[in-house]
């Protein structure tokens, strides 16, 4: 009587039988790994150009402060919208063609990430800080602005909208711009088989230049450093997503009290 074997488990040699009872053993192949993302510099192009059609259509919606008496609700939108649009838009890519955000951009929550990106954020935002010094004395302080205090100059606004656009721009928009720059482009570059340094370098450059402020170029190029270090690291955003929110920290903080009248920008 011939006794049944047992169930061949994955990645573990069966066990069979051929004619005279001789033994025999068989690997059993495991399951097909995920297949690489589908998408490449063409998914980037498409939500860098949502960002800046929606940046450009909001602006011409709303005006001048002194032109429309809705500008105070409206500066949340200007500043908030297009970055999430840009970063849904490159969401969805991957779901559509790819592995999703998390397998495609590493985007998933472990300590050691957090830990990594805190750590690397720290150290660049004193570097950061020395660069911002060096920039106001080099530009002079009236011209030391970027494009979101700009826009917050000269606007009281109420606490409740004040505290919004302190969360987005410390933790909302380093998700969104870290998705966009060091998720779909540099994944991009992987595609390609790009080496991590040029993924960096080329990503560095253009997260700086994407800001569309040519005064402020050299500085975000600073700013940009060590977030790349983090995201080339440890391969995956969550570190470079927490290194950008350590960076912007302080600067969120400095938007909260301007727009709250309790500082005056100098």
């Amino acid at each position: 009587m011939q006794v049944p074997q047992p169930e061949p488990t994955e990645g573990v040699p069966a066990v069979g039988e051929i004619a005279g009872g001789t033994a025999i053993a068989t690997q059993v192949q495991p399951p097909p790994a995920e297949s690489d993302h589908r998408w490449g510099f063409g998914a980037f192009f498409l939500a860098e150009a949502v960002f800046i059609l929606a940046s450009v259509t909001l602006a011409a919606l709303f005006g001048d402060p002194g032109e429309s008496s809705w500008f105070t609700v409206a500066l949340p939108l200007m500043l908030m919208v297009p970055t999430l649009l840009s970063a849904a838009v490159a969401v969805v890519i991957t779901v559509v063609r790819g592995n999703g955000p998390r397998l495609d951009f590493g985007l998933h929550w472990r300590w050691s990430d957090v830990t990594t990106g805190f750590g690397i954020g720290a150290i660049g935002l004193l570097s950061t800080t020395v660069a911002s010094m060096i920039w106001i004395r080099w530009v002079g302080p009236e011209n030391a602005t970027s494009t979101v205090s700009t826009l917050l100059d000269g606007v009281r606004l109420p606490p409740l909208l004040a505290v919004l656009i302190f969360l987005h721009v410390w933790l909302i928009a380093p998700v969104c711009e870290e998705i966009l720059y060091r998720g779909l482009l540099w994944g991009a570059m992987e595609r390609l088989r790009w080496s991590r340094i040029s993924a960096f370098v080329l990503s560095t450059a253009v997260f700086a230049i994407g800001h569309l402020e040519p005064e402020r170029t050299w500085l975000l190029l600073i700013i940009a450093i060590p977030i790349g270090v983090a995201r080339m690291r440890t391969g995956r955003l969550t570190a470079s997503v927490v290194a950008h929110q350590v960076n912007n920290f302080l600067p969120a903080l400095g938007l909260l009290l301007i727009s709250l009248g309790v500082v005056t920008p100098t």
